[in-house]
């Protein structure tokens, strides 16, 4: 036994092993800055001028509409008539929906990827996907139309240049939507006062009205005064008859009853014809955050938002705000593909290095850390108040919403109602704000529940330096009272 144990010591000891202590992984090395500021800058205007490589402009459209108008299942459709959809995969969708007894709604299953949202049959989330078109890079937000989820919407809505409206053109369905307290004018109302100017709608499901002319005649006569009301410039607003789950009109018009009167364009011809809006290049950094994410590689926590102001770069350092912690760029994801940098403008997925991911919060915003964004607990707004059935009054508890945040708030005071056509002040210290009356209101953050609670305070910038970190919107009960909401001066 004791020459054994000596045979095995000689053995060991030839292994020649030694002890060391544990040791921690080596920190992956931060990416660096490569690239200068003014060379992103001329490449950004450069792309925002003439496009891409190819001279495709770059957009984002949100997707709204009252429940079941079909949205999901027209962009699903859309997105396999313009190749975005593989054969393999449009096939398994045809199988699992009609298995599950869900046959009617296999387009949409190509946005609707949730599992309680096939189940229901209804959008509950933004779904995003991207749509290139001859002369454009179309980033979709398909929005949710069920009042339930209206936050979301108004999420997907912060993130988009312009609007695909889709309605029901079937008997009925059309009037409840506008008419029986359905989301479609809420939807336009919403859209319009975050700074959606061009708009496309689609009058849907012509084939349930046998491609009435009549019926589209109809529906463009209820709905064009209302857009005009709304803010819309008749000029940029379209209506186009299709039948989404047929795919009628949505690449061509194949179909002899709508030809027989209908000689326009298509859908997707119109939406290769929007135009984005001018980009703040040149200024301040600013991306809202809309998710936060863990990575399912190595790449580390992921944030989606879209950016609102400035550059930002593979390397650079950011702020998060609010809060005093940094992180540094990782990855930067535009129109499912990685880039160096990415401009104002753009919808973007952004994994960060050297950041705790509790520091991170939807609703926060990421800037340059020698140019934060200031923190706001009560403001100066201008607002136009919605078709409600109180008034609002100085102290009415609101939701207030700023991209994907909502806080609970209070219109503490209300300073003065506007003539909506020239500006001029009507009224001083008014009483009430009724329906459709614009006023300057200050409007004050409340603090959470709790004895040692204090009013909270966000990211926020007066409309005149940042159009997009200047607008907001208000809730109370369930439905939008008040919206073009610009912020005219900030306090801390």
């Amino acid at each position: 036994m004791t020459q054994n144990a000596s045979t095995l010591e000689m053995d060991m000891a030839g292994l020649n092993i030694v002890r060391t202590q544990d040791s921690e992984p080596p920190e992956e090395a931060l990416p660096k800055i490569t690239i200068a500021r003014e060379r992103i800058l001329e490449e950004a205007r450069k792309e925002a001028n003439s496009g891409d490589a190819d001279g495709r402009k770059r957009l984002s459209l949100v997707v709204i509409g009252h429940v079941d108008a079909g949205k999901s299942t027209l962009m699903g459709r859309l997105l396999y008539e313009c190749g975005q959809v593989e054969e393999k995969r449009r096939r398994e969708h045809e199988r699992a929906s009609e298995k599950a007894g869900k046959a009617s709604f296999s387009w949409a299953w190509e946005l609707d990827a949730g599992a309680e949202e096939r189940e229901r049959g209804i959008t509950m989330d933004i779904a995003q996907s991207v749509l290139p078109t001859e002369h454009r890079i179309i980033s979709i937000l398909d929005a949710p139309g069920h009042k339930d989820f209206v936050p979301n919407m108004i999420s997907g809505a912060s993130q988009a240049d312009c609007a695909l409206l889709v309605v029901d053109a079937a008997t009925g369905a059309f009037e409840k939507g506008f008419e029986g307290g359905g989301q479609t004018r809420e939807h336009i109302g919403v859209v319009r006062s975050l700074g959606v100017r061009n708009l496309v709608v689609a009058v849907n499901k012509m084939d349930m009205v046998d491609y009435k002319k009549s019926r589209f005649d109809e529906i463009q006569g209820a709905l064009l005064p209302f857009l005009i009301q709304a803010g819309f410039n008749a000029s940029r607003v379209v209506f186009v008859p299709c039948a989404g789950a047929s795919g009628v009109n949505l690449t061509k018009s194949e179909e002899p009853a709508l030809q027989s009167w209908w000689n326009g364009r298509p859908i997707v011809d119109h939406l290769d014809r929007l135009e984005p809006p001018v980009r703040d290049f040149d200024t301040p950094l600013r991306i809202p955050i809309s998710n936060v994410f863990k990575g399912v590689t190595s790449s580390g926590i992921g944030i989606s938002g879209r950016i609102s102001g400035g550059i930002v770069q593979v390397g650079e350092k950011v702020r998060i705000v609010p809060g005093d912690e940094t992180a540094v760029i990782k990855i930067i994801e535009k129109d499912d593909a990685n880039v160096q940098w990415a401009s104002a403008g753009s919808n973007v997925t952004i994994y960060l290095a050297n950041i705790d991911p509790i520091h991170l919060s939807i609703g926060s915003v990421l800037c340059s850390p020698s140019d934060i964004v200031p923190l706001a607990s009560s403001f100066n707004a201008q607002i136009i108040v919605f078709d409600i059935q109180l008034p609002i009054i100085g102290g009415s508890s609101v939701e207030l919403f700023h991209h994907s945040r909502e806080v609970p708030a209070s219109v503490s005071k209300l300073i003065e109602t506007i003539d909506r056509a020239t500006g001029a002040v009507i009224k001083r210290n008014p009483r009430v704000l009724p329906k459709s009356s614009s006023a300057k209101v200050t409007i004050s953050l409340r603090a959470a529940s709790g004895p040692t609670s204090r009013p909270a305070s966000i990211p926020l910038e007066p409309f005149s330096i940042n159009k997009e970190m200047g607008r907001i919107l208000l809730r109370r009960g369930g439905e939008t009272i008040a919206a073009a909401g610009i912020v005219t001066e900030i306090f801390s």
